[in-house]
């Protein structure tokens, strides 16, 4: 019988085809050096160029790799597809890029970190340190994070940074309700963990900002309000529950 993982890595990839043979680089010399089974889930979804055809040859090469298409893009759905179709003890997603040096996992997860829900980086936590990140991207974040306070209350510094972990109890109850597929995902996955009265533990992390995001900031922002309003209003209305 194989042994369950007791880490699962969720990887949404969308037109990643320059970054996902470093990506694969950095995934193979973490999971050489891990003594407990990883397996990484990587979700393909509506990309335009080759990413879906070189992450399928890496899938021949390494074992632990197993690659999903999704027609439907939005990093929210490919992420909860991931994370319900993941068979880890603990399930953490990740950005391609992993802007964090790579073996930061090992603070998400036990024995490292112990005693919580979910395990959330942030750029924001003392003792953080963020490297070439522009200065209108960090305000804009600020400004940002602000306003999810001010509506939603979740009491979290950091809720956009790109690296998330979960227990598998707190993944599947999570994600079985979440139903944003844009980049506020992120919101909506800790508007229900709160609701839920989910441990959170925020994470100090080295994050270094590389160009290539996908995140288009000005026309993002009015995108992601419209999500965050309907976050709120599902949140007051009772769907979450």
């Amino acid at each position: 019988m194989e042994q369950k993982p007791f880490l699962s890595l969720i990887i949404p990839a969308y037109n990643e085809e320059k970054r996902l043979p470093e990506c694969i680089e950095k995934l193979v010399k973490y999971i050489q050096t891990h003594k407990e089974p990883v397996e990484v889930l990587l979700i393909e979804n509506g990309s335009t160029d080759r990413t879906l055809d070189m992450a399928m040859e890496y899938q021949k090469q390494y074992p632990w790799l197993q690659v999903f298409h999704e027609e439907k893009a939005g990093k929210g759905n490919a992420v909860r597809k991931g994370m319900l179709r993941a068979h880890g003890e603990y399930r953490m997603f990740a950005d391609v890029d992993f802007a964090m040096p790579i073996d930061y996992i090992d603070h998400f997860i036990p024995p490292k970190l112990e005693n919580f829900d979910l395990s959330i980086a942030s750029r924001e936590a003392d003792g953080s340190i963020q490297k070439n990140d522009p200065w209108i991207r960090r305000l804009s974040s600020r400004i940002f994070n602000f306003v999810i306070e001010l509506l939603l209350r979740l009491h979290i510094r950091d809720t956009q940074c790109g690296f998330k972990c979960f227990t598998a109890q707190a993944a599947e109850k999570i994600f079985r309700i979440q139903t944003v597929d844009g980049w506020a995902f992120d919101v909506e996955v800790l508007t229900i963990a709160r609701h839920y009265g989910f441990t959170i533990a925020e994470v100090p992390v080295t994050i270094i900002y590389e160009e290539g995001s996908k995140v288009k900031l000005w026309s993002a922002v009015p995108k992601m309000l419209r999500d965050i309003f309907r976050i709120r209003k599902m949140l007051k209305s009772g769907r979450y529950d």
